[in-house]
């Protein structure tokens, strides 16, 4: 009898699913659009048109204000990301250090046909400005950052 419930549990759980249990946690709170969105995304990857829907739905604003502030944000993402999330710092203290060299690495790198497996997000600091030029790989900080390091990254990196 315990098989079915076992089985279902190593399913994929149903994204709607997922959204409306976040909802159910914010529920009657003020101000709750942004910590939703990031719960969203933290548990699903993204942010899709149909999440959009369910979210205004449930606090009462329009699709127009909740896809705005996912707009506006450049953390929130519409899509799905690659398995491999780079993430590189562009704040002042890394770009002094080579950040912007790193950057257009990681950049030809996704445009060489890497780009199915790794996506490439900007970020506006890291807190690692003592180790400039930093990058995070898939929640993982990583200093002292140069292109050849990066490859070798990357190259550990089971998806990419």
């Amino acid at each position: 009898m315990d098989a079915p419930r076992n089985a279902a549990a190593a399913q994929p759980q149903d994204p709607t699913h997922i959204v409306r249990d976040i909802l159910l946690r914010h529920a009657g709170q003020e101000g709750s659009l942004l910590p939703i969105l990031h719960d969203v995304q933290d548990a699903i990857g993204h942010i899709s048109d149909q999440t959009v829907v369910q979210i205004a739905e449930a606090i009462q604003r329009s699709r127009a204000e909740v896809h705005g502030v996912v707009q506006f944000y450049s953390h929130f993402r519409r899509e799905a990301p690659a398995p491999v999330r780079l993430e590189v710092c562009r704040a002042e203290s890394c770009q002094a250090c080579g950040g912007q060299a790193l950057y257009d690495h990681a950049r030809s790198r996704l445009d060489a046909g890497a780009a199915d497996t790794v996506s490439l997000d900007p970020v506006y600091c890291l807190g690692l400005c003592a180790q400039s030029p930093a990058v995070m790989i898939n929640g993982r900080p990583h200093a002292r950052m140069t292109p050849e390091k990066l490859d070798a990254l990357l190259a550990q990196s089971p998806e990419a």
